[in-house]
This record gives C-alpha cells, sequence and structure tokens, in this order.
C-alpha cells in the first residue's frame, strides 16, 4: 500500500479510499465486514461513509455496519482513518422535521452524537460537510467544529461538493478565527468528467486540501462498459446507459477502451490509476461490492500509465484547461 498525507496535515492516509455506500442497501452485514477485512489487511486505512448512507428508511444503516464491524477488535478502529458526512435528513419517514439536516449549529451538534453512536466510536477522524449549505455563515458552521474539535469528538473537517469559491469563503472565515478550516474536498473527478480541475482542484491545492474524487469510474461509464456489452450481453444500466445513449459519448468511451485494449489495459483499474496522477489528488474513493471488485482496485496502486497512453488519455478526454483561460480569453 501507498501513503500520502492528507492535504497539509500530518495525517497519512492510503491512496485509496474505501468507499462504504453500498454497504447495507447491496451489500449485506458479513460481506460488508469481509471487504473491510480485506482492505485493513491490503494496508487500505482510509474508509469513507455518511450519515444518510443506506438511504430511505435505512438511512445509518452502514455507519451501523462499520460500527459492529469496529467493536470486533484486533485493532480495527484504531488502524481506521474514519471519515464521515453531514448535511442529509435524518428525521425519519414523512416529511423532513425541521433542524434535522444542512450545516446549522444545532443540526451538526445533534448529528456528530447520533453518528458516533451508530459508529460505536468515541471519535470521528474526518467529519465532511455534504454539500454547500447557503443558508449558514461559515462562522456558525466553524463555531459548532471548533467546540467538537476542542471536545475531541472530531479531528478535522472536510467538504464534499464545494464549488471553488466556498472552499475559499470557508477557509478564510477560519484564518480569520485562527482555526484550520478545511483540509480535504471530495468531488466529482474522473477522465470523463474533469470540470474540478477548472476552480475546484486549484482552490483545493491553494489551500492545501486533498483531493478525494468520488464516482472514479464515472458510475461505470470508464469500466469497460462496451466491452462488458459485446461480451457478456451486461447492458449498462443507470448514469452510464443514460451517458452511452448520447452518440458522441460512446465514440469517446469506445476510443477509450480500444487505447486500453492495444494497451494491454484493464479499464477500471486504468481509470483509477490516472487519478492518482492528477496533481493534488490524495486518493479516490472506490466503493466495491464484492472481494473481486477491491482487488481489482488495489492492482491500480501498482499500474504505471507510459506518456503515451497519458497523452491519448488526453486527447480522449481533454480537459477543460486552467480557470480563467478556459472561459475567457
Amino acid at each position: 500500500m501507498k501513503y500520502t498525507q492528507l492535504g497539509r496535515t500530518g495525517l497519512k492516509v492510503s491512496r485509496l479510499v474505501l468507499g462504504t455506500m453500498n454497504f447495507g442497501p447491496q451489500t449485506d452485514e458479513p460481506t460488508s465486514h469481509r471487504i473491510l477485512d480485506g482492505a485493513l489487511a491490503a494496508g487500505l486505512n482510509f474508509v469513507d461513509t455518511a450519515n444518510v448512507y443506506g438511504w430511505g428508511e435505512n438511512k445509518g444503516r452502514t455507519e451501523e455496519i462499520l460500527g459492529t464491524w469496529f467493536t470486533q477488535g484486533g485493532g480495527r478502529r484504531d488502524k481506521t482513518v474514519l471519515a464521515t458526512k453531514v448535511y442529509g435528513n435524518m428525521g425519519g419517514d414523512g416529511a423532513p422535521w425541521p433542524n434535522h439536516d444542512r450545516l446549522s449549529a444545532l443540526n451538526i451538534r445533534r448529528a456528530v452524537e447520533a453518528s458516533l453512536k451508530r459508529l460505536q466510536t468515541d471519535y470521528i477522524d474526518l467529519y465532511q460537510f455534504h454539500h454547500v449549505d447557503r443558508r449558514t455563515p461559515f462562522e456558525e458552521i466553524w463555531q459548532a467544529v471548533d467546540v467538537l474539535i476542542q471536545q475531541g469528538k472530531i479531528l478535522y473537517a472536510g467538504s464534499s461538493n464545494f464549488p471553488g469559491y466556498k472552499i475559499a469563503q470557508a477557509n478564510e472565515t477560519a484564518a480569520r478565527r485562527g482555526t484550520v478550516g478545511l483540509v480535504s474536498e471530495q468531488c466529482l473527478y474522473n477522465l470523463a468528467e474533469r470540470r474540478a480541475e477548472m476552480e475546484v482542484v486549484p482552490a483545493a491545492q491553494e489551500y492545501g486540501l486533498g483531493v478525494i474524487p468520488w464516482s472514479p469510474l464515472h458510475g461505470g461509464l470508464l469500466g469497460g462498459v462496451i466491452k462488458k456489452e459485446v461480451e457478456g450481453g451486461r447492458r449498462a444500466s443507470g448514469r452510464s446507459a443514460d451517458a452511452l445513449a448520447n452518440t458522441a459519448v460512446r465514440a469517446q468511451v469506445q476510443a477509450y477502451e480500444d487505447l486500453l485494449d492495444k494497451h494491454g489495459l484493464e479499464p477500471g483499474e486504468t481509470a483509477l490509476a490516472w487519478l492518482l496522477t492528477r496533481p493534488g489528488v490524495t486518493g479516490p474513493i472506490v466503493g466495491p461490492r464484492t472481494a473481486d471488485q477491491l482487488d481489482s482496485a488495489l492492482r491500480a496502486l501498482e499500474l504505471e500509465l507510459g506518456e503515451e497512453v497519458l497523452a491519448a488519455l488526453d486527447e480522449i478526454f481533454p480537459g477543460p484547461g486552467p480557470s480563467p483561460e478556459a472561459f475567457a480569453w
């Protein structure tokens, strides 16, 4: 396993992040625990979840699965850098109840206590804001976070799905308060979706945030989806099916798969390895549903992409370019 610092912090994390969104809805508890054990055995120490994972009537279920894994002992909690998130409504069934979502000081306090209980732990290493809250000032957010840090209930704060200007606002506000601010940003970023390179990644680098890409295979689009259709009759679904309905996108993905076939490379592993070459990236989130999928993701760490392949990937999936040159003269 390879490790790096999380942004400007002294915290060492693995260059792959184990995403747990499938734990509960698609992967049962015993299988989830086996995947977690396999990841830890491979040296993967960075685990990401969210209070809403489990979804619907089962919101919080994923954190509960992690909690029962931690209680098995064997150093599981001590070896894990645990990240979870706050924002989505946790107020139960029916109409959302006021103050059970977003980033008010009240909801942050309530959400942390509930996550700690489900996770069966005393502290959260990285507490992330799952989305921007345009109604709550950062002064209030940092007031709540600073108290939790002083209490030892969280160690670091991060963001997810923040635009560049919100990263700047958050950390300038924290600097005025004399506190650490955001140390990471979790964003949609992959070969097929590179808009983060325009402002989010530069803002993260400027303020010393580690970048944690989610959906590194773009909903399966970069995982060899056309080849699977041809060879196994496995039809694309969800986001990848919607994307392939666009003729230009399908041609782009076909060119990608043809390139990798020429070089003997596996599409999913290549998409992960490409992200590991990007400036500012701490590590992409992988969300395996099975142990085999975890093994495939781990192989990406050993994959070295040559300059010829990297240049060809840029031709197939060109980035937007830096801001403001991407949209101005």
